[in-house]
């Protein structure tokens, strides 16, 4: 027999863990029975279709979530027509909530497994195993195997006594019982061989539930946390170090819900760095002390990534949605992190939130960017089967899209125009900001605003006027727009916005196509001959490229020529040092006087071999 679990992702990147961990708690014993195939969104129904049918299962399941959902259930409906005595089932958050509803919209689905699966896939391997038995028997001449109260895959009976699932028996739709928490320490590791996910995200969790009850998350209703052993844990940590995985992230929704368990792990990957792995974190940054503050600030720069849920600074909103956040607290706790310049920070938020208009989302986006994070991402109310919100949503107001993703459309606070507006806001941040490529133009072209919001603001509506929301600009081209925005919009002089964006792009390349706003170096070539002929000034600058000619150093680095400083920003006490680099990532937060031009030019040279871990971005070092 062949139990196939079908799991169809957003990405290639990513990995579904959940099929895995079906698989892998079935044991040994299922574990050459059970087959598991992997596909994306992006791949068309029909190769999905196919590639399925040549398995040859005996029986299907399929891994179901909001990114998914219109797929699987379009495939699932096509199968049948050529399977049509094939078992499908379905498992997942975006099925477990409306089971009844969905069996009755999908005849052609067997029934759906509800909440933690794993106990209750094994059970209906169980099943199927023995009724696939009893028709072998009944087929070799065995009569007194085949009482149907054995179990018979076709028409559903002996299903009643499996926990946790919705499934038609005797012409009916059943719910079984409800089954309790798995424990942590019974489920297997899922990652045995590395190579299987070489160039995928791996997910791990050492944890499930969560003690916050925001009424948007399903995690809401898991009333009870619980922790997989630590010193298993551990292991499992070290064979990701072992195997050189490039990133792993923990799914655990509060990862530092209890310090204990948070500073174990912690301490282990700092102890252990193999100086490539990273580690993504989920936490709640009001929840961070002085301890782990300490601990994260010693690890090597790359080695963590921290994502933190902001969703409101509006304190009527995060009161409602249950999150008891201290705003003061968190920005405290944010720039201690951000002290160490060595933890990647990406902070969310969520438009669409009860009490939650335009105007005060704007106030939302300042408070937060200010922070200064590496990732700021705008996203927007999805009103999820199962949370809280969906109960309250008509009380809201919310109207959202009745398809998955089911997101929100309007509130009484938000107008669906205004939400428009806010897509296209969140477009240019995802270019301009997220993309890290204009961390040193952005700061300066703000102080021509009423702040970061009105910014972005501006340049969606330029973007829109410009049709470049459906005309897309290149990633170069971008460079080019900002330009002319700023111009238009900008204070300074338009030779220092020139320079900032000549500064931003040889950050992240040597390019060999020169943009057309930087400046013309024919006439400092002589100069940049004369650096790269002294072969002490060389060597002394760039150790590590001993093994080059100077011909061949020159073409692996960039030299440029500016004539306009930046001056980086003092944290508490807003003073001014000037750094021996030119200029500095920290002046995101931008200066309060005009930027003036230098008596004399100055070169930089990007060193590409040496680059920032939390921002990509070369070396630049002032040439004397």
């Amino acid at each position: 027999m062949k139990f196939l679990l079908v799991a169809v992702n957003a990405k290639y990147i990513h990995s579904n863990p959940a099929v895995y961990s079906l698989k892998g708690y079935a044991g040994e014993e299922y574990g050459k029975e059970i087959d598991i195939a992997e596909y994306t969104i992006n791949n068309r129904m029909e190769d999905i279709l196919s590639g399925i049918y040549e398995k040859c299962p005996d029986v299907a399941a399929f891994s179901c979530y909001i990114w998914n959902w219109d797929l699987v259930r379009e495939l699932t409906e096509e199968l049948h027509k050529i399977k049509p005595h094939l078992p499908l089932w379905l498992g997942g958050p975006e099925v477990s909530f409306d089971a009844e509803d969905i069996l009755k919209e999908c005849p052609w689905v067997t029934g759906i497994m509800i909440g933690e699966g794993e106990e209750t896939f094994r059970e209906l391997m169980d099943y199927y195993k023995r009724g696939n038995q009893e028709r072998e028997n009944t087929r070799n001449g065995n009569p007194e195997n085949e009482d149907p109260k054995n179990g018979n895959c076709e028409n559903g009976i002996g299903l009643e006594g499996i926990g946790g699932i919705v499934c038609r028996t005797g012409g009916k739709v059943t719910r079984t019982r409800e089954r309790r928490p798995i424990d942590m320490n019974c489920l297997p590791f899922l990652y045995r061989d590395g190579k299987s996910f070489e160039n995928r995200i791996i997910y791990y969790e050492s944890s499930r539930g969560c003690p916050f009850r925001c009424s948007y998350c399903l995690s809401a209703i898991d009333k009870s946390v619980r922790f997989r052993d630590i010193n298993t844990v551990k292991k499992e940590l070290q064979f990701f170090l072992d195997e050189r995985i490039a990133q792993v992230k923990f799914v655990d929704r509060t990862f530092n819900c209890s310090h204990d368990h948070a500073m174990e792990i912690w301490n282990y990957i700092y102890q252990h760095d193999n100086g490539i792995t990273n580690f993504h974190f989920e936490i709640a940054a009001e929840k961070l002390d002085d301890e782990e503050i300490h601990l994260l600030a010693k690890m090597r720069p790359g080695l963590v990534q921290l994502e933190i849920g902001v969703q409101s600074a509006n304190p009527e909103t995060l009161a409602e949605i249950n999150r008891q956040a201290d705003m003061d607290k968190l920005r405290k706790t944010v720039n201690s992190i951000r002290q160490g310049r060595n933890v990647h920070l990406h902070l969310d938020l969520i438009a669409g939130l009860p009490y939650e208009g335009y105007e005060s989302f704007g106030k939302s986006f300042d408070a937060v960017y200010s922070m200064k994070p590496e990732q700021l991402q705008m996203g927007f109310l999805k009103v999820l089967k199962g949370s809280p919100m969906h109960e309250k949503a008509e009380s809201y107001g919310i109207k959202y899209i009745t398809r998955p993703p089911y997101e929100v459309l309007c509130t009484h606070w938000l107008s669906f125009g205004e939400i428009c507006r806010l897509k296209r806001i969140e477009e240019v941040v995802e270019l301009y900001y997220n993309s890290n490529q204009f961390s040193h133009t952005l700061p300066i072209l703000e102080k021509s605003f009423g702040g970061a919001f009105e910014m972005f603001e501006k340049l969606a509506e330029y973007y829109k006027e410009k049709g470049y929301f459906t005309n897309n600009p290149s990633r170069v081209y971008r460079y080019e727009v900002l330009l002319e925005f700023a111009s238009i919009y900008g204070k300074e002089e338009e030779g220092l916005y020139k320079e900032l964006l000549t500064y931003d792009i040889y950050l992240r390349e040597n390019m060999k196509s020169r943009p057309g706003f930087a400046r013309d170096l024919e006439k400092y070539k002589e100069r940049f001959r004369g650096f790269y002929n002294d072969g002490i000034r060389l060597r002394k600058m760039l150790p590590g490229y001993e093994e080059f000619k100077p011909s061949q150093i020159a073409r692996m680095t960039h030299m440029e020529v500016f004539s306009y400083p930046v001056w980086e920003s003092g944290e508490e006490t807003g003073t001014k040092t000037q750094n021996t680099h030119w200029p500095v990532s920290e002046c995101r937060t931008g200066m309060g006087k005009k930027m003036e031009k230098l008596p004399q030019e100055r070169m930089v040279l990007f060193d590409y071999r040496k680059r920032n871990p939390l921002t990509n971005e070369a070396e630049g070092t002032v040439v004397d």
